[in-house]
């Protein structure tokens, strides 16, 4: 949900009780649109975050822990130029825009007093941040909008501020119930979209709320009862505006997904799980640090994942180059011939000869040699000689590179597995330290942040009561072969494909058959074919299994191995995850 004018109206209120005579200690942005303002009030330091992303633009103290870059962007020094240690004195807003403005009280560079406006523009792909002086001019904008984007509102440098165009609707915040009411009967549309048409300050959430128990009513058609009940429902909206003790921060959840929020219960919702919470930033920290965070590990999957792809398209290029030329290598037992020939009969050609026929004496045939006129009949043999030892050489070499091509094909094609599992920013940085660390990726700096705060394996249990562990990345993978399997433990992975490495912890005893079963599962579901039917698993001993010489991370081989076809059933195997 974005945030609508009537929320925007309570969260100014609420922070103005916060922030009035706090002041600014430090400004930071952790990305292109938001800002961090750490702030002292009397009731202790704290974090105001300022984001104008699209999607996602709000206000709200905030406890999240923010990697700001090392250069700091334009806009951020500018803030820091004119806001830092500056005192907020006053939070309101726009009634009935989505805009909060905060003031401050600054001194500038010459020691004066001056005002300064920071306007919080929360409106969609219009969100934006906007420094205003004392007169009403514009400092700059996050944003810069000039006359090819909006023939209405430019926001420049030097530019007087202009407030966003209002909407021509009656205002929820301004203007009385009856009124109100008035204006929604006179549309035709159900009374729910003459809300939404009719009235500015309110979501569409807001509006279904307005309209509930009347959501199949033409608003023109309503009956006195009917009129009766909206104005109701409009008043259990306005209430907790104007009444701090009737706000009811709700947060509503479908399962563990997280669905809408308000500043009042939501009974269109009745029946699913809601969470209260004391103030608008605690439940607006929550929403949208979750929203943040998915957004976020979403990017850098397809990111890493872009990389990865291209990693594995250059090795696939590089391979078919080798193997062009090796099988150009396929020349060297003739040049050998051809120097051996030569060698046996330099009297029978002389420098300055473009060729020379010559016995063959492993076939018995003629064969014709051709020569290099600069040289002599003993420098065209040696000619010959060096070009099939280049040649052998390049043929080891390749040979060599492209073993070591296909261990590179298969370790990024378990990274590129790895990645689709990742569900947490650890994993993300454990998957980028291991690329860097095999020489795949440059420019990545890894900050250790205390003990990994997330388990490194998915642990199961089977029917038999036997313990499960499956790697979560390479790192991961390669710690649970080599290190926690003991000798007797056995060791489970998909048959010639990428997946994660499953150790079935036998604590010495022989697993019964279904135990067997449901790890070879638990090995097909998290691997590249979790969906796939009859999918070949080996497994063996742990102690079969040995790390490759000079081999990448996670990368081992095993032998005396089984195979066994299964087909992983997610519910059946996802049952078995311990929590």
């Amino acid at each position: 949900m974005a945030l609508d004018a009537s929320t925007i109206h309570i969260l100014a209120s609420e922070l103005e009780e916060s922030l009035n005579g706090s002041r600014v200690e430090k400004i930071s942005m952790p990305s292109r649109d938001e800002a961090v303002f750490f702030v002292r009030c009397f009731s202790g330091r704290k974090q105001l975050l300022l984001s104008a992303r699209s999607g996602s633009a709000r206000v709200h103290f905030t406890s999240e822990e923010f990697d700001y870059p090392v250069t700091p962007p334009g806009f951020c020094m500018l803030l820091r130029k004119y806001l830092l240690n500056s005192r907020i004195i006053g939070v309101d807003t726009i009634p009935g825009d989505r805009v909060l403005l905060i003031h401050f009280d600054s001194i500038n560079e010459m020691g004066e007093r001056v005002s300064l406006l920071l306007s919080v523009e929360m409106m969609g792909r219009y969100s934006n941040l906007v420094l205003v002086d004392g007169d009403g001019i514009i400092v700059d904008a996050l944003k810069r909008i000039d006359d090819t984007q909006s023939e209405k509102r430019q926001l420049l440098p030097g530019l007087e501020f202009v407030a966003p165009p209002v909407p021509d609707k009656k205002n929820f915040l301004l203007d009385n119930i009856d009124d109100l009411a008035d204006e929604i009967i006179s549309s035709p549309k159900f009374i729910p979209d003459a809300v939404l048409q009719k009235v500015s300050g309110l979501s569409p959430l807001l509006c279904r709320e307005a309209g509930l128990g009347l959501e199949d009513v033409a608003a023109s058609d309503a009956s006195v009862s009917q009129k009766t009940l909206l104005k109701s429902n409009l008043i259990r909206l306005r209430e907790p505006i104007e009444s701090p003790e009737k706000r009811r921060w709700t947060l509503v959840f479908d399962g563990e997904r997280m669905v809408e929020f308000s500043y009042l219960d939501l009974f269109q919702y009745n029946g699913l799980r809601k969470e209260v919470y004391g103030t608008a930033s605690e439940l607006f920290d929550r929403y949208y640090s979750a929203k943040d965070r998915e957004l976020r590990l979403k990017n850098r999957s397809q990111d890493l994942s872009r990389q990865v792809r291209q990693l594995l398209d250059r090795s696939i290029r590089k391979q078919d180059s080798r193997r062009e030329e090796l099988g150009n290598t396929d020349k060297a037992d003739q040049k050998r011939l051809f120097g051996e020939l030569l060698t046996a009969n330099l009297n029978a050609f002389h420098k300055g000869d473009n060729a020379v026929s010559v016995l063959n004496y492993y076939t018995g045939e003629r064969v014709t040699i051709p020569l290099d006129v600069t040289r002599s009949p003993n420098g065209n043999a040696q000619k010959y000689y060096k070009e099939y030892r280049k040649l052998r050489t390049a043929a080891e070499v390749l040979k060599r590179l492209l073993a070591e091509g296909e261990q590179e094909q298969e370790y990024l094609r378990q990274v590129a597995y790895d990645i689709t599992q990742a569900k947490t920013e650890e994993d993300f940085i454990e998957i980028r330290k291991d690329l860097k660390e095999s020489g795949f990726l440059r420019g990545f700096k890894y900050k250790q942040k205390g003990k990994r705060r997330t388990e490194p394996f998915f642990r199961y249990i089977t029917t038999g009561g036997y313990e499960v562990l499956v790697g979560k990345n390479n790192a991961a993978n390669e710690r649970l072969s080599l290190s926690v399997a003991s000798g007797r433990d056995l060791w489970f992975h998909i048959k010639g494909a990428a997946g994660s490495h499953v150790i079935l912890r036998t604590m010495g005893n022989d697993p019964d058959d279904v135990s067997m079963t449901e790890a070879c599962e638990i090995a097909a579901y998290h691997s590249s074919q979790p969906f796939g039917q009859l999918v070949p698993v080996d497994y063996t001993e742990a102690r079969r299994v040995r790390k490759i010489p000079g081999g990448k991370t996670g990368m081992v081989s095993y032998t005396d191995q089984k195979t066994a076809y299964v087909t992983p059933d997610e519910g059946r195997v996802l049952a078995k995850r311990v929590k």
